[in-house]
């Protein structure tokens, strides 16, 4: 179903069963025998049957044949009723939920008119009178229960639409405010930051052959950490300009493997397929899984690494596996690759684990619910 099917479904079970006891209490009041206690039990069966089997079974929410056996059950009380001014018509009403907000617009409208003209034929098997139009009253009680059905579908499904263009707005400011403040933190990395880190090497490289033996070796160390530095910096502004264009996931991923594919030996393999991502969700996931790739190029001299992308519309799994050398046991000076990924995937609501590979190598996993972010988002 599409954005808000919670909601939806809400409205749904609330109207069906305000729908199923009004209509039980209405044939009660008028009169109660046999007939009337067996309507009422069909009634309150009906409702809770379809109100369980909607909420509990949601392939159901999409099926077409479930929404024309829900209506098909709502039309079955009124012919029992033998009359088409049945207790039950707002029960049969109901049905429209479901269908009206997931399919497209047009497609909600016709099927409204269809509801509204088998229940014109329900009314012909039942009590309605051929002699109808001869009676103001009757004509406009009758074009009104006819007219009802499908300006309730209608008002569903352009509140839908509504709420699709809105939701559609929505990612497209979010993703306009994400990349700008990524190309400002773009530009101070490559304007500020790097050039200050060059400066620095430069400086120290002409010093070094003014320096004693005993120095000598910290200097190396420290002009090693500026140009591992300079490198980092380096892939940070390069991920933080790729754009985000709305691209799946698993696309970015893989045009980020093909930059890094030129710098190694290793063979990199992204396989999977991401689910809709909001654009802040996006932005992390791609800067974990391209920090994942660049660490495993630089650092763990593997031979393969392989990027896996699956999960489903409530999850988003990311396994970055190489076959290199592993975790080291201490961590480089100054690394803060790790840490970033963690705060990261803490930012989106996700848990990071790396650890050691069955066969070697390091395992990055990562997993984010998105059942809250795409409700938010």
């Amino acid at each position: 179903m599409r954005g808000d099917s919670n909601r939806w479904l809400e409205l749904f079970l609330l109207t069906r069963v305000v729908a199923a006891l009004v209509g039980s209490v209405l044939v009660g009041v008028t009169a109660v025998s046999a007939r009337e206690v067996a309507l009422i039990g069909a009634c309150l069966a009906y409702a809770a049957v379809s109100c369980v089997a909607f909420a509990k079974v949601e392939p159901l929410q999409r099926s077409k044949a479930a929404w024309v056996a829900d209506a098909l059950g709502g039309f079955a009380l009124i012919i029992a009723s033998e009359t088409w001014r049945s207790p039950f018509y707002l029960l049969a009403v109901t049905a429209l939920v479901l269908p009206a907000t997931t399919l497209p617009f047009r497609r909600a409208i016709v099927w409204g008119g269809a509801f509204s003209l088998v229940y014109f034929v329900v009314g012909v098997l039942t009590t309605l009178e051929a002699n109808t139009i001869e009676s103001a009253v009757r004509l406009e009680t009758v074009t009104t229960r006819l007219l009802t059905p499908w300006l309730v579908a209608v008002a569903l499904a352009y509140a839908q639409r509504l709420l699709d263009r809105l939701g559609e707005e929505r990612e497209r400011s979010e993703r306009l405010a994400v990349q700008t403040e990524r190309q400002r933190i773009a530009w101070e990395l490559h304007d500020s930051a790097k050039q200050r880190v060059h400066a620095a090497h430069l400086v120290l490289t002409m010093v070094r052959d003014r320096v004693g033996q005993r120095e000598g070796p910290l200097l190396d160390q420290a002009l090693d950490q500026l140009s591992a530095a300079t490198g980092d910096m380096a892939t940070s502004v390069a991920e933080l300009r790729e754009p985000l264009d709305g691209r799946p996931l698993e696309q970015i991923v893989a045009h980020r493997a093909q930059e890094l594919a030129g710098a190694t030996r290793a063979r990199i393999d992204v396989n999977g397929k991401a689910p809709a991502l909001p654009p802040l969700v996006a932005a992390h996931a791609t800067r974990i899984a391209g920090e994942a790739l660049t660490n495993a190029v630089r650092h763990a001299g593997a031979r393969h690494i392989e990027v896996r992308l699956d999960g489903d519309p409530d999850t988003l799994r990311i396994i970055v596996r190489d076959d290199g050398q592993g975790l080291p046991d201490e961590l480089r000076p100054g690394s803060n690759g790790l840490r970033s990924m963690r705060e990261r995937a803490a930012t989106i609501g996700g848990r990071l684990d790396v650890a050691a590979g069955e066969s070697g190598g390091t395992v990055v996993a990562l997993e984010v619910p998105l059942a809250r972010a795409l409700q938010e988002a």
